[in-house]
């Protein structure tokens, strides 16, 4: 009596692991399905919401604000920064205090900014994965 009642069951299990081990590999082709990321040129334009972060390094003062926009491929030789799609992330430093004071006023914004620099992020406790130093807004 308890085989009728646990070989059915155990059918059922084994079908249900093989009904899922398709969407298993579906998960894996997800990747490579991923956006291509676009280009970046020096004097390009780089679009997206603008945050304001909290700086933990004590040896750099003053604001640090991240913009968030589509993947992109930066400018040789920096490329994907190690990454499968490029930056998503990337660090807006303001160079001095005229630039801060505009950025803040579009804080949650969208923006766009003229980049004349940027690179991979590559000191601990980053938060971005690319960081712009020279920039300019486009109105």
């Amino acid at each position: 009596m308890i085989d009728r009642l646990l070989k059915p069951s155990l059918i059922c299990a084994a079908l249900a692991c093989l009904s899922t081990s398709p969407a298993a590999a579906q998960g894996t082709d997800s990747q490579a399905s991923l956006p291509k990321p676009t280009a970046m040129k020096v004097g390009g334009v780089l679009t997206g919401e603008l945050t304001a972060m909290r700086s933990k390094a004590k040896a750099k003062k003053g604001p640090v604000y991240q913009l968030v926009s589509e993947p992109r491929r930066l400018p040789p030789p920096a490329g994907l920064c190690n990454l499968e799609n490029g930056p998503e992330t990337f660090q807006i430093v303001p160079a001095g205090d005229a630039q801060a004071t505009q950025l803040k006023s579009h804080l949650g914004k969208q923006v766009s900014l003229k980049v004349d620099a940027v690179a991979c992020a590559e000191e601990a406790g980053q938060y971005s994965e690319a960081v712009v130093t020279k920039w300019s807004l486009v109105k």
